[in-house]
């Protein structure tokens, strides 16, 4: 089966590794390099659901992230999680003892002190989610897609697909400026962009842009140990001496309102850790998520051409293992996968989604 990707973030190069690792003739298309999009501007948090979040037609999926993130640091020596942890207490009600899940524990601000030495004054009760963790999602990016190549795909990078090719009504494969390259399956992993791809089929796909930004800031090396999620900061570690803070786009448009929003996180920063005099903001980037209206992930075959595959999600980074493993079994097995049945593109919109996720 001759299958071409569009898209190498996280989502696009986790679908191509696994097809190729399972026979599969890929091509992996991009417009201009591995992570260069929305996940080379992620804050690279992965953690399964907790016990008081929301069931909905996620939660199987979700449920099973981090099984396959543990699979992948054995398959592929390039992917690398550090397993942290997290700390969370304000920014969402603390669930009761009695709905904590497996890896969830209420703990005490002595616990807190313990696990975040530098904060300035612990939070008398917080939420540690003990299997949450860290990683770096360019560099996963770049295992994926060297597992990829591994495996006999082929990579175009700097190649960007304009159009889906038509043949009698049915999609054959992709255009792009040097020429065509012909498929028996098109998978559509380019984030925002895949609705601008579908529509000349007239399939309108509910999905949107949405910003966020990512501070990177110059600190004190073990400032932060844990993913820290607190009523007005979210902060991790990325290597020593380089902070991620997430932080919620304003509408900001201009390098100074992206200065003065990276100033204004820096402060809450230091209000809240001690040590933190010495912190610099390096860099504030906008990312833009791709968001389905439900806040669900679109995956599986565009309505009326099932030779098309969309796979666009929020949040890509969490679920990019688990979602390639599946779609590859799919495509490649023929056999659907029923943690995906809920998430088909064309299904009935929910009367709540869950837009709010990491």
């Amino acid at each position: 089966m001759r299958v071409v990707v569009v898209g190498a973030g996280v989502v696009g190069a986790a679908v191509a590794h696994h097809l190729a690792r399972a026979g599969a003739a890929v091509t992996l298309l991009e417009t201009s390099t591995p992570a260069s999009g929305v996940t080379g501007r992620s804050f690279g948090w992965i953690g399964e659901p907790g016990g008081a979040d929301p069931v909905d037609a996620s939660t199987v999926l979700r449920r099973t992230a981090l099984v396959d993130y543990r699979r992948l640091e054995q398959e592929l020596p390039g992917l690398v999680v550090r397993w942290c942890g997290s700390l969370g207490w304000g920014s969402a009600p603390l669930p009761r003892a009695a709905d904590l899940a497996p890896g969830e524990r209420l703990v005490d601000a002595d616990a807190v002190r313990r696990l975040e030495p530098h904060l300035r004054e612990p939070p008398g009760v917080a939420l540690l989610r003990t299997t949450d963790g860290v990683v770096e999602p360019a560099a996963v990016t770049a295992a994926l897609v060297a597992g990829a190549r591994g495996h006999g795909a082929v990579v175009h990078l700097d190649r960007p697909v304009t159009a889906l090719r038509q043949v009698g009504g049915r999609v054959v494969g992709v255009d792009t400026p040097t020429g065509p390259l012909p498929a028996d399956r098109v998978v559509l992993a380019a984030g925002a962009a895949t609705a601008a791809l579908c529509a000349p089929l007239g399939v309108g796909l509910p999905l949107r842009a949405s910003p966020a930004l990512l501070l990177h800031l110059d600190a004190p090396p073990g400032l932060v140990r844990t993913v820290v999620d607190g009523p007005d900061l979210e902060v991790r570690e990325a290597a020593p001496g380089h902070l991620l803070a997430a932080e919620e786009h304003r509408g900001q448009t201009t390098r100074d309102d992206l200065q003065r929003a990276g100033s204004a996180v820096l402060a809450r920063l230091r209000a809240r850790f001690r040590g933190a005099a010495e912190v610099r903001v390096a860099d504030v980037q906008v990312g833009a998520r791709p968001m389905p209206a439900d806040g669900l992930p679109l995956v599986g075959p565009l309505p009326g051409h099932p030779e098309v595959h969309v796979v666009v999600m929020h949040s890509a980074v969490t679920l990019a293992p688990v979602v390639g493993r599946l779609v590859a079994a799919e495509l490649v097995g023929g056999t659907p996968a029923p943690a995906l049945q809920g998430l088909r593109p064309g299904r009935p919109a929910p009367a709540a989604g869950a837009a709010g996720r990491r």
